[in-house]
């Protein structure tokens, strides 16, 4: 009986080890949600830059998406004190919205930005195009959104901190 406790242990310490090598360091997302903006923004600027030198519309499109995504998320994490997962912005926008009425304006573009999460990075059979109106506009609404969680979530005078629940 001694013997089969002791290979369980070693066993067990095994898993343990090979678990935590499997895991990167840093794999838990960031409870600190400036750290989430300033992800944000840099996918914001990657889509300024491509948009401004000709890069292509999808990469523009989906920097944009990203930048929503992390932005918001960020957002929530200030405001709801905890982390969301996933990727869909028009739920996070409608999270957004509990806190504040100022997302309801974005839940359209928000479900609009979705498109450009899956579609913009793999090739489809179908027909996918943005025109460069429709880049523009995209770009826009992401700056907006943007700003507005920005300027909200450094409004007060303290530190930027980290969130704990």
């Amino acid at each position: 009986c001694g013997r089969t406790q002791e290979a369980m242990r070693l066993q067990l310490r095994r898993r343990e080890r090979y678990c935590m090598a499997r895991r990167r360091k840093g794999s838990t997302d960031s409870r600190y949600y400036y750290k989430w903006l300033e992800k944000a923004l840099s996918d914001l600027q990657s889509a300024r830059i491509l948009l401004t030198w000709g890069g292509d519309a999808m990469a523009v499109a989906f920097h944009c998406q990203q930048a929503i995504e992390k932005a918001l998320k960020g957002y929530l994490l200030f405001r709801a004190g905890r982390h969301f997962d996933g990727h869909n912005l028009t739920f996070l926008c409608r999270q957004a919205a509990m806190c504040d009425d100022r997302f309801i304006h974005y839940l359209d573009e928000s479900a609009a930005l979705n498109n450009y999460y899956i579609e913009t990075r793999y090739p489809t059979d179908l027909p996918f195009e943005i025109t460069e109106t429709q880049v523009y506009n995209i770009l826009t609404m992401a700056e907006d959104m943007f700003n507005m969680i920005r300027q909200e979530l450094y409004q007060t005078e303290d530190e930027p901190h980290e969130i704990t629940s």
